[in-house]
């Protein structure tokens, strides 16, 4: 008998450590002790400097592009410290608040050359984390042995590694019935990661056919926009009109995920914002934070089509790689439904952004 966690619940330990700015241990070829930047304390940058002269600060190619720093691993760069290293200078790396502000931070000395999945995943971690994609990392020798030292979590990166890039399987949790304005036979679903993740809901309105296509939405959660009535996009507006024209159809399924911000999280969404303010669209933004042009996952959306008894959907959206996802996760999409609604001088270049640089339809 074993109460002992296993991978996958150490890995939400991870995530939760990295948030509180406790460092984590990744083993591999070239074992690594790694902490989030974002949450970095002055006294854990120190110590973790003081463990190896080759201590990285690791980032994203998106974001050592905007410093000019060269990202010899393809997909990241292993920033070398300065000799007398501060906090302010980690953050003004992995933060792209102040860029226009102090523009010249280099040249930043990148290593190259070595293994680097375990730095990899330790971005990765970051990510999934919803924290800048950023991280303070040392090599170590014994890794088992500093992790049981220091009371870290031990994570191997070969097994781990899988369990960060695949979609973690979705349960249900419960269903009620739901009134509401656009239909009193509403019905909401509850769905749980077994990653320890966000859970995820559908919107069922009415009794559709599960053998007929439905009429979806795959709808990702935005705090500003479907609560505070944002005028920055047309999140809102997009989901009272799905909702409506089901509610006028008699019947539908709202897929609610909550992917907020394109997948990179509230607060990195609003730093994308702030950015946005001082002249970069929505793309260039992302980028500048070290993150892609979208991080979503659509996929779990036809998991949770399929575990509702649908096979086929008539898909409201005017994002291609919705219908794409979709259709690649074993769900037909039999129609592209066009929703264009909640255009307005405050999000009229943002929306002209996604037709432009992120393939959204007209």
């Amino acid at each position: 008998m074993s109460f002992a966690p296993d991978l996958k619940e150490l890995l939400a330990r991870a995530r939760a450590d990295l948030r509180m700015g406790v460092p984590v241990v990744v083993d591999g070829p070239a074992p690594i002790v790694m902490a989030a930047a974002e949450t970095l304390d002055e006294a854990r940058l120190q110590d973790l400097r003081a463990l190896s002269q080759e201590t990285a600060l690791v980032i994203t190619a998106r974001r050592a592009q905007t410093l000019k720093a060269r990202a010899y691993d393809g997909d990241m760069a292993r920033v070398a410290l300065p000799a007398e290293v501060a906090l302010d200078w980690v953050r003004s790396i992995a933060d792209p608040a102040d860029d226009l502000r102090y523009p010249m931070r280099g040249p930043l000395r990148c290593a190259r050359g070595g293994d680097v999945a375990t730095y990899r995943l330790g971005v990765a971690l970051t990510k999934s984390a919803r924290l800048l994609p950023a991280v303070l990392c040392a090599p170590i020798t014994d890794a088992q042995t500093f992790a049981a030292r220091h009371q870290l979590v031990y994570l191997d990166e070969a097994m781990a590694r899988p369990l960060l890039v695949d979609r973690s399987p979705l349960h249900p949790v419960v269903s009620a019935r739901l009134p509401m304005e656009v239909s009193e036979a509403g019905r909401l679903h509850i769905f749980r990661p077994e990653d320890g993740g966000e859970e995820h809901y559908a919107i069922e309105i009415g009794r559709p056919d599960r053998a007929q296509p439905v009429l979806t939405r795959l709808h990702s959660a935005c705090f500003t926009g479907d609560l505070m009535g944002s005028l920055k996009c047309d999140c809102g507006p997009q989901l009272r009109a799905a909702l409506a024209q089901m509610g006028a159809e008699t019947h539908g399924v709202l897929l609610y995920m909550n992917q907020e911000g394109r997948g990179i999280g509230l607060a990195n969404k609003m730093r994308a914002y702030a950015l946005q303010d001082q002249g970069f669209d929505t793309v260039e933004a992302n980028h500048r934070l070290g993150f892609e042009d979208d991080e979503r996952d659509f996929r779990l959306g036809a998991d949770i089509l399929r575990a509702m008894g649908f096979a086929k959907a008539r898909l409201l959206t005017n994002n291609p790689r919705k219908v794409e996802m979709m259709t690649a996760s074993g769900i037909e999409v039999t129609e592209r439904v066009p929703l264009h609604v909640g255009e307005n001088r405050h999000n009229k270049d943002y929306l002209a952004t996604k037709i432009a640089k992120s393939g959204h339809l007209k």
